[in-house]
């Protein structure tokens, strides 16, 4: 029996990105590149590289030819790729939003035998090609795949840690969230807010903290999403409505519907653990270690875990399951559902009160 396919991992696809990385700049290039995948950062920081590294600028003028997918058919891509190099040991041909190629099929007669003295990038941005096409095959027998996957929540923290490290910095795990909360997983946004930080900051700097983050990205250390849940992990009513409060009157800053989304977030970690311990003593099995339960719970650092569990002891499993129900109904009244005339901000304080006395 065949093994199954495992499907590639942020983790893995950022490896990936790196070896060809190297691989570029050692000048060993391939016959063709198909980078495929829903995260465009990593496809097009590839075909960037490819585009200034292969040829020196003054080749390029020659030996260069870009064609955008939705103005290209296929026949005209593989006639520039026979081409014969001129000034130039190769040509290169770079198809971007290669998704939008009319008759894509077609190349796969030029992907049977592609021209050693050209290098193809099919760069698909935003997509991934569909595995059981023939151009897909061809391209794996004849040349490099690289696939760009999107991280998720819990895997974003590691990608920006090396971020820092390649910059000569740390960052702590609260300055950690913030940065998280704010940006998402954007790695765009990512790399273009960090590189700013670290150009803001002395020289002589070595942890990113949380006064950094608030003073030169303008996320305020206190009144923030990572605080709001850490009020409500500690049962410090007081806090959590003040802050709900400063969300009140900054609503462009602190959007409803992302805060109502991070509060289910973390009221299902609190049940997601109180479930795994529950399931671990009824089996009588050890409770997982602490990296294989931040994972399970898609915690970007096991350092949260210890919030998680004080947040448990105050909100055990019925109870915050009941919550998750009360966070739904109050996700409905902000999009119209029997709200009155409650503003968002409002609706906000309510939710936060009911939380405290569900």
């Amino acid at each position: 029996m065949a093994a199954a396919k495992t499907k590639t991992t942020f983790k893995q696809s950022y490896e990936d990105f790196r070896t060809l990385m190297k691989q570029i700049d050692n000048r060993l290039y391939k016959r063709v590149y198909l980078l495929t995948g829903e995260e465009p950062y990593f496809t097009d920081r590839l075909v960037d590289k490819l585009s200034r590294c292969i040829l020196t600028p003054e080749e390029q003028d020659f030996g260069q030819t870009v064609f955008y997918g939705a103005d290209a058919q296929a026949g005209d891509v593989a006639a520039a790729c026979r081409e014969y190099p001129i000034g130039s040991e190769r040509n290169v041909v770079i198809v971007k939003e290669a998704q939008k190629i009319k008759n894509i099929d077609q190349l796969q007669h030029y992907l049977k035998n592609p021209a050693d003295t050209t290098v193809l990038v099919l760069a698909f941005r935003g997509e991934n090609i569909d595995k059981r096409s023939a151009v897909y095959k061809r391209c794996k027998e004849t040349g490099t795949v690289y696939e760009s996957v999107r991280p998720r929540d819990y895997e974003i923290s590691e990608w920006i840690t090396e971020l820092f490290r390649n910059r000569g910095k740390s960052i702590g795990p609260k300055a950690m969230a913030m940065l998280v909360e704010y940006l998402g997983t954007d790695l765009k946004k990512i790399e273009n807010e960090t590189d700013k930080l670290v150009t803001r900051l002395n020289e002589q700097t070595s942890e990113i903290t949380p006064e950094d983050i608030e003073q030169n990205i303008g996320i305020s250390k206190d009144f923030n999403t990572f605080e709001l849940t850490r009020a409500l992990s500690e049962r410090n009513l007081n806090k959590a409505l003040l802050i709900a409060e400063h969300f009140a009157g900054n609503p462009k800053e602190n959007p409803f519907v992302v805060t109502i989304q991070l509060l289910f977030n973390h009221f299902l970690r609190i049940f997601t653990l109180g479930i795994i311990y529950w399931n671990c003593k009824k089996k009588r099995q050890p409770v997982p270690d602490d990296l294989q339960l931040a994972k399970t719970m898609k915690l970007s650092n096991a350092f949260f875990l210890k919030e998680y569990r004080q947040a448990l002891s105050h909100f055990p499993t019925q109870r915050s399951f009941a919550i998750l129900g009360l966070i739904r109904e109050y996700d409905m009244k902000s999009k119209g559902l029997e709200t009155g005339n409650a503003s968002e901000g409002d609706l906000l304080k309510e939710l936060i009160f009911k939380i405290f006395t569900a």
